[in-house]
């Protein structure tokens, strides 16, 4: 069959429709990479920005991080501090005591003791030999609890194991503290323990007068 000039014609368009057809999918396509191009752009950037955040989290957390730790450092210290403060504070006035009441002959504060890989601190040990043959043992509380007394009578058990040089004395406790409820004073009596409290910045003993003392 011949080939007409209106089937070339006809030919033509049809490729000429198909090649702007073709155009124009490639300018879709070109238009979607560009978006898409875009796309990755924005989430690059948001990659460094989350990277950049989280670094600066990073570095937040380690600057509070440390003043957390400088916080603790000052807070123990602080505690120390108070708790030397209530020492030197019951001193004068608890060497007066175990001096004038029970004639102790020495008084050392702040006593401690090491024996096979265990240790003990004792806040005053105060004791006299010859007649008097018996030993006292204070603990300093600025807020006395419940486990002062545990802790008193713990010390007051292993006594004679860290120092058997005084294994034949009668021994005593005393818990003196700045701030102690009456329901743990009456806990600390009915436990064989003397008790201390302060009074116009001096300690004294507070117990009653037929009070009888347990010896450890």
């Amino acid at each position: 069959m011949a080939t007409t000039a209106d089937d070339v014609w006809q030919l033509l368009a049809e490729l000429a429709t198909r090649q702007s057809e073709l155009t124009a999918a490639q300018k879709e396509t070109d238009l979607q990479l560009k978006e898409t191009d875009l796309q990755l752009k924005e989430v690059s950037q948001q990659q460094k920005e989350n990277a950049q955040q989280q670094k600066e989290n990073a570095q937040q957390q380690k600057k509070t991080d440390r003043q957390l730790k400088e916080l603790g450092k000052q807070i123990g210290g602080l505690g120390a501090k108070f708790g030397s403060f209530t020492e030197g504070l019951a001193l004068p006035s608890m060497e007066k005591i175990l001096r004038q009441r029970f004639g102790m002959e020495i008084i050392s504060p702040s006593v401690r003791a090491r024996k096979e890989g265990q240790h003990m601190e004792i806040d005053v040990l105060a004791y006299a030999n010859g007649n008097i043959n018996t030993a006292y043992i204070v603990e300093v509380k600025s807020h006395a609890r419940e486990d002062s007394i545990t802790q008193l009578k713990s010390i007051l058990q292993r006594f004679r194991t860290f120092f058997p040089e005084h294994k034949d004395k009668q021994l005593y406790g005393i818990l003196a503290a700045v701030d102690m409820s009456p329901e743990l004073r009456e806990k600390t009596l009915q436990e064989g323990l003397y008790v201390a409290r302060i009074n116009d910045q001096v300690f004294e003993l507070d117990i009653p007068e037929n009070f009888q003392p347990l010896s450890y």
